[in-house]
């Protein structure tokens, strides 16, 4: 009874692996997927409309309120200062002295143009000074007037073009008060007056000016103009500043060298410099001028200043030796701006 049973058991199982070997060889073979997107079924496609709605720029101008500015070419600074200083004595004040009285003043303008390439400077530094002691009367200490104008073209990063014209001369009249020898002249007399002597200089030539502080200027053409009108000096001074005698005008054609410098040293020093240099054409060279001008200020508030100024001169139409002043004064400047 167990033998066909199990025979039964034995067909069932071998009819298993056998289906179960065909299944596993069916599912080892290899499918070629290209065939299979060959074949795909595409989706349909949509049937409902679809709308492209173009975007579009348009321009639209916003007003806007422009502020009020305007560009300047045009710089000026104005300088003013004025100096004063005072001191008295009893009659018996036993370390003796002499009252006086002494009121120096300067005024300084500048006037700029810049706008590549053209260059324009206007500059007046007037400066007059006058004291008074008891039993002497009013003496001068300083004098003078200086207004150079300078118009410039640009024709490299620091080299110009330019053409200048400059007058100097003095306010009021000046005496010599002592002799030769040095002592104090009983009878002081005259020795120029204004334009006794005048200078008006005219100058072609070429500028080097690598900074805003500093510029060169090498007038290769220059003429300047002497004057003496007031005649009465030709007696007290010999050389008459080179103007002959009986005559009230000098010409002479010269190269002129002029450096000038004007800068802050720090927040409250300012320098003011400048050099000159005259080489006549037709007169040796012992007649060639040199000339410099500087002032130092030092402010110690907004309104209050130390002031020190000197002028170093050699020129044989008015002496054979140098020449030099020198003055230090505190008091009030006032800049603007």
């Amino acid at each position: 009874m167990f033998k066909p049973l199990l025979k039964l058991l034995f067909l069932l199982l071998f009819f298993g692996i056998a289906i179960s070997a065909e299944a596993q060889k069916t599912d080892s073979l290899k499918v070629d997927t290209n065939l299979l997107n060959k074949y795909r079924i595409e989706p349909g496609k949509n049937a409902l409309p679809f709308r492209f709605r173009p975007i579009q720029i348009k321009e639209e101008l916003v007003p806007v309120n422009l502020l009020d500015y305007k560009v300047s070419y045009w710089h000026k600074n104005v300088l003013f200062g004025l100096n004063f200083s005072q001191s008295a004595f009893s009659n018996n004040y036993s370390a003796g002295g002499v009252n006086a009285i002494a009121l120096g003043s300067n005024f300084d303008y500048k006037l700029e143009y810049n706008k590549s390439p053209r260059d324009f400077t206007s500059e007046l530094n007037l400066i007059y000074g006058i004291s008074k002691n008891k039993g002497q009367g009013s003496r001068k200490t300083n004098d003078r007037i200086f207004f150079d104008n300078k118009l410039a073209t640009q024709l490299s990063k620091h080299w110009f073009f330019y053409g200048s014209l400059t007058f100097e001369s003095q306010f009021d009249k000046g005496f010599n008060y002592s002799n030769a020898d040095g002592t104090e002249a009983q009878n002081p007399y005259l020795i120029s007056n204004f334009m006794s002597p005048g200078y008006l200089t005219e100058s072609l030539g070429f500028e080097y000016k690598p900074t805003k502080y500093f510029d060169l200027r090498f007038g290769t053409g220059t003429a300047r103009q002497t004057f003496v009108l007031d005649t009465t000096i030709y007696h007290n001074q010999p050389s008459n500043y080179g103007v002959p005698i009986g005559h009230t005008i000098y010409n002479e054609l010269a190269v002129q060298v002029v450096a000038a410098i004007d800068k802050d040293l720090s927040k409250n020093i300012h320098i003011n410099a400048r050099y000159a240099l005259f080489i006549p054409y037709i007169q040796p060279f012992v007649y060639m001028s040199h000339r410099v001008d500087a002032t130092l200020t030092a402010k110690v508030s907004r309104l209050i200043a130390v002031t020190m100024n000197g002028t170093f001169l050699y020129d044989k139409h008015t002496s054979n030796a140098v020449q030099g002043t020198e003055g230090l004064a505190l008091g009030v400047v006032y800049k603007f701006p």
